[in-house]
């Protein structure tokens, strides 16, 4: 069976990066960033580690050539990426990725799943800064995990 695809996913980086960030993302696929990168050296930053980046347009971001939402499919997985998470859970996605919250998320609305990796800069609610970790198994069957940043 084919080796899974690995996704390093982050959100609310706000012009930081943590020291250890390169090495968290090593082994990924792809990169996925929700959303308030802010300055465009820091998206520079991250697209240097050497996997292919998506990136979406938060509200603190002012580069308007990157998208407000993506739609992708990965191992016959619908995913939308967004930084500010709809009211209602969209027709035709299977996941949802936000950011914008600064808090965590793995919860179910309406059938869709709903994913946040926290935050990199500023957590929210007492939440630790953090990060996460995608694996989609060539049959659709996905792990998702964050990691601390301390």
């Amino acid at each position: 069976m084919a080796a899974p695809l690995k996704i390093f996913v982050l959100a609310d980086t706000h012009d930081k990066l943590p020291a250890n960030l390169k090495t968290l993302a090593v082994g990924a696929d792809e990169i996925w960033h929700l959303g308030d990168v802010c300055a465009p050296a820091i998206l520079e930053t991250i697209e240097a580690f050497g996997p292919p980046v998506t990136a979406v347009r938060g509200n603190c971001d002012s580069n308007f050539d990157w998208p407000l939402m993506v739609d992708l499919k990965r191992n016959g997985i619908r995913f939308r990426l967004v930084h500010i998470p709809p009211d209602h859970a969209p027709n035709n996605v299977d996941v949802v990725l936000h950011g914008h919250t600064h808090v965590a998320r793995d919860e179910r609305v309406a059938g869709v799943r709903f994913l946040n990796p926290g935050c990199v800069t500023r957590p929210n609610r007492g939440a630790p800064p953090s990060v996460a970790n995608l694996e989609i198994a060539a049959d659709g069957k996905m792990t998702w995990w964050l990691t601390t940043l301390r």
